[in-house]
């Protein structure tokens, strides 16, 4: 998914928001954010994807601020949220393929731009996807050899548990987070200490700090394991948008709640609706 002209606000309202977390230093804060902004400017183009532009924001940023983490304290409120939530989210759901992925779903709700108020009132409400091709995953699940399962926010991950058990009924599962921080997506480190590296059996990094797949950037083990995969299961937007713009292979299969406009209209369906795609 290409970048939409008022994708250019979010970009910069993403700038302000990285440098305020990433240092109290008034000269280091006001440095990153006159060097981000002028890498947006500068990369800016509706021929490019947002993340490739985020992955450059947060890299500079983070080298100015000489802060490694600067979303570590919104990644704890996330966790914190996603704790007091699972356990009553969990007995909503059934253990069956349907409502694995509505809880898995509900996890996408969580996200860095939004109150932690709205995040705890939108996750009780029901799932109901406007694109709904969860069936025919779920056959092509049953044959399949071997998946990859793209993980999204640290958050979301005690939602996507049970439906990464339930898919390795089926096949080879694994759960690729990102090696080391950026913004607040799930890294190897989060999995570890949340204690679940167990339950996840076979965990590996995309080998870049980037939000979604910047795949010139990816390590050659995730790259090799993303050809050979039978079915990618991509966890929230910034895996939409990295992975539409790959030619369809019936492989596929995006999981999100379209939570601003570009990404909503690009899928047809109204914004913060639920979607379970297969492209």
């Amino acid at each position: 998914m290409k970048l939409a002209l008022e994708c250019y606000d979010c970009l910069r309202r993403l700038i302000y928001q990285a440098a305020d977390l990433a240092t109290d230093n008034t000269l280091l804060r006001q440095k990153a954010t006159e060097e981000a902004v002028r890498v947006l400017d500068s990369e800016f183009s509706c021929n490019e994807i947002s993340i490739v532009i985020a992955t450059k924001i947060h890299k500079v940023i983070r080298e100015i601020t000489h802060n490694p983490d600067p979303y570590w304290m919104m990644k704890e409120k996330e966790i914190a949220i996603a704790r007091e939530l699972y356990p009553e989210m969990r007995l909503r759901y059934k253990d069956n393929f349907r409502d694995c992925l509505k809880l898995a779903a509900a996890g996408n709700v969580i996200d860095f731009f939004r109150e932690s108020s709205i995040i705890k009132e939108d996750m009780k409400k029901p799932v109901n996807f406007v694109i709904d091709d969860s069936e025919r995953f779920e056959a092509k699940l049953k044959s399949a050899s071997k998946a990859l399962y793209l993980a999204d926010n640290v958050g979301e991950i005690y939602f996507d548990l049970p439906l990464v058990k339930w898919m390795k009924q089926f096949a080879n599962v694994i759960y690729v987070v990102k090696p080391s921080p950026v913004q607040d997506d799930a890294t190897l480190e989060d999995v570890r200490k949340a204690g679940l590296e167990g339950e996840f059996g076979a965990v590996i990094t995309t080998g870049t700090a980037s939000p979604g797949i910047v795949f010139n950037l990816a390590s050659t083990q995730f790259k090799q394991e993303f050809e050979s995969a039978d079915l990618i299961f991509a966890k929230g937007m910034g895996h939409y948008e990295a992975l539409s713009e790959l030619p369809e292979r019936g492989k596929f299969f995006y999981c999100l709640m379209a939570k601003c406009k570009p990404v909503a209209d690009s899928l047809g369906v109204p914004i913060n609706s639920y979607v379970a795609m297969l492209q």
